[in-house]
């Protein structure tokens, strides 16, 4: 998943960051509400937000974000523990509230959550004809042989699931999976699909020239 986490607490920003990067995902850490609202022109698969911050309010730029129509799920993490803080931040837009402090692995869960979701399934597990994919395990399976992915190939692979039914733009796709090395890059993300297909069958991803790729859905 493509995350945007925005934490002012260093410490805590450095090493969820390096935490969810070692877990496969692709993390922009952001530690003012300035610096994020200039990241978040571009697309996540979630936002994990703080709620208190040195130029604002976390909850207050959820609302402003679900005023204007963004749909990106939102987990908030905050020290504020009362009852009526977390039904605030629920109402506020906000998909999760996890309290400060929490363990990390249970972050994870609930990203695996939110990556069901978006894959509009009921289980952790996708099935695109002979292709499994474990969202929960992030494994890949062939007709019931597991599949070695690399890292990236894993979330090239899990972003196409969770936009399923669609065609998924390349510079949306390159953001997500080559994250900073985006610019530089020039067909590494080519270079992916190409493994993917090799790897999965060629017949589960789908070019669509000039616009991007998208899975092909089971017959």
């Amino acid at each position: 998943m493509r995350l945007l986490l925005l934490e002012d607490d260093d410490v805590l920003g450095e090493g969820l960051r390096d935490f969810l990067a070692a877990e496969g995902h692709a993390v922009d850490w952001a530690s003012t509400l300035g610096a994020a609202r200039a990241l978040a022109a571009d697309p996540y698969d979630a936002l994990l937000v703080d709620w208190q911050l040195p130029d604002g309010s976390g909850i207050a730029w959820v609302r402003a974000l679900r005023r204007q129509g963004n749909t990106t799920p939102v987990v908030v993490l905050t020290a504020r523990d009362l009852l009526s803080d977390r039904i605030e931040g629920l109402d506020s837009g906000a998909d999760d509230y996890l309290v400060k402090p929490f363990e990390p692995e249970e972050l994870l869960a609930r990203l695996r959550v939110i990556a069901r979701r978006r894959a509009g399934a009921a289980s952790a597990t996708v099935v695109l004809g002979p292709v499994a994919i474990d969202l929960a395990a992030r494994l890949a399976r062939r007709d019931g042989v597991d599949v070695e992915l690399t890292a990236r190939e894993w979330a090239l692979l899990e972003a196409l699931v969770q936009r399923s039914g669609r065609i998924v733009d390349k510079r949306e796709l390159e953001l997500i999976v080559l994250g900073g090395e985006a610019e530089i890059a020039s067909n590494a993300l080519e270079v992916h699909v190409s493994s993917l297909r090799r790897k999965l069958g060629r017949e589960l991803i789908e070019t669509r020239r000039g616009l991007g790729y998208r899975l092909v859905p089971s017959p």
